[in-house]
């Protein structure tokens, strides 16, 4: 398998695992890959997104799944963020999830969108704008210097 390749799959996981519970950052290999002038911008960016919001979908997924055990010891997420996140969700709603893509919130907030039974398409659209627009950011800030 060459380089490159393993560098787009690398991309893929590192987002994915970075937008469900496991404590991993796609951000630092994003601007490698970057750096390095060997990727595609725009795959780069299709990439790290399409992972993320996948990792997010698990998270949803989980959350319709699993939340009646919520007080057991395995749980993934504190008794005390999820009812942070689910006390913002009540409070502002689907657009909420807008915040998806910000560190110790946004995991939580993916989870309990499925805990809340949102609508997948809904849930969709926030997360993905949400996701492309963080590494958007990155990009562009990354292409001014």
């Amino acid at each position: 398998m060459n380089e490159i390749l393993i560098g787009y799959i690398s991309l893929f996981l590192s987002a994915f695992g970075a937008a469900t519970l496991l404590p991993l950052q796609s951000e630092a290999l994003l601007l490698a890959l970057l750096i390095s002038e060997k990727y595609s911008a725009v795959l780069l960016l299709m990439i790290v997104t399409f992972g993320n919001v996948l990792g997010s979908c698990v998270n949803w997924w989980l959350g319709i799944k699993i939340e009646k055990y919520r007080d057991r010891n395995w749980f993934p997420i504190s008794k005390q963020k999820l009812d942070q996140a689910q006390k913002l969700y009540a409070k502002y709603g689907s657009p909420i999830l807008l915040l998806s893509w910000v560190p110790i919130i946004g995991d939580p907030i993916t989870l309990v969108s499925g805990v809340l039974k949102e609508r997948f398409l809904r849930f969709l659209c926030f997360v993905a704008l949400a996701k492309f627009s963080r590494y958007l950011v990155i990009y562009l800030v990354y292409s001014l210097y």
